[in-house]
């Protein structure tokens, strides 16, 4: 099941206690606000004629009851207030030292409270680095090349075709094609009813059931509805990988990224990005599963992940 682990209220407390004392005026705490946190719909929220505790605890509150959309602006806001070192804009101010030995000791507080967690992702982050190297490196090797070539020429193929069966069987194969590339072990039963294929893979110690769509329309709620009835009723670790060439409509991908999350999605877009060789499928899977863990989006698109966003 795709959950995000939620943040434990002792460093939220924390977390309160450190941005109201490392910033002693509104001001300078503002600015550290809104350079940390671009999301509008958060920074509409604050009222800065109120006192600088109570905006701090509005902000914090609010980001900590709402982790399925906004832990990755909470891990921020931590990550930033954690790496403060210079304390001299407090040391100039009456009673300084002591407002420099609050604000240090808060801050080492939370620091405290929270390594182990952004230890983890640094973790992450170097194993996917590690991933890109050797992605890069499989890339230099001609075979693979090749065959990557060849997928996406069947790929193109596919773009101009009208014959729906003829398209499903060939996008079929391609997506055999990748998952045996990329070591993601298909499963032999892969089979196609109309235009849909439904199969499953393996990845990361966990089994997936694949579904692939291609039509003219985004993929409505009723048919992410049929793949999680699926999911419901397979062993607990079991998710599901939803490849729509045309995406998904905004109200299909809001039902399901509310509540309990078993699937990621997958767009046109995003297989070309791989077939072109822009990303490894695995690194894409990554990057869904991971920001829907930390968000709740099960939807996170190529053009998010290539300029940073998600």
């Amino acid at each position: 099941m795709v959950t995000i682990k939620r943040i434990a209220p002792a460093a939220i407390n924390a977390l309160k206690e450190a941005l109201a004392n490392v910033y002693w005026y509104k001001s300078d705490l503002r600015s550290f606000i809104m350079n940390t946190i671009s999301n509008p719909s958060i920074l509409a929220k604050l009222d800065w004629s109120a006192y600088k505790r109570n905006i701090v605890t509005l902000l914090v509150d609010y980001l900590a009851r709402n982790q399925e959309s906004y832990q990755n602006d909470l891990l921020r806001l931590m990550s930033e207030v954690i790496k403060i070192e210079d304390f001299s804009h407090l040391s100039r101010l009456e009673d300084g030292a002591e407002k420099v030995r609050k604000a240090k000791e808060s801050v080492n507080a939370l620091k405290a409270l929270v390594k182990d967690r952004f230890d983890l992702v640094e973790e992450q982050m170097i194993r996917e680095e590690q991933r890109k190297a050797v992605y890069e490196k499989m890339l230099r090797n001609q075979g693979v090349r090749d065959k990557l070539k060849e997928i996406e020429k069947e790929y193109y193929a596919l773009i101009s075709s009208t014959n729906p069966q003829s398209r499903g069987f060939t996008l079929e194969r391609v997506m055999r094609e990748l998952f045996t590339l990329f070591d993601l072990d298909p499963k032999a039963s892969f089979r196609i009813v109309g235009e849909q294929i439904d199969g499953g893979f393996t990845f990361d110690n966990t089994d997936y059931i694949f579904e692939a769509k291609w039509q003219q329309e985004p993929i409505r709620i009723q048919e992410l509805d049929a793949l999680y009835g699926k999911l419901t009723r397979t062993l607990e670790n079991t998710l599901g990988l939803f490849l729509s060439i045309n995406g998904f409509s905004d109200d299909a991908v809001k039902a399901h990224s509310a509540g309990r999350r078993l699937m990621i999605l997958m767009d046109g877009s995003d297989l070309m990005a791989v077939i072109e060789g822009r990303i490894d499928l695995i690194q894409l899977l990554l990057r869904k599963r991971r920001h829907a863990s930390q968000t709740g989006n099960i939807y996170l698109k190529i053009h998010e992940i290539m300029t940073g966003q998600g």
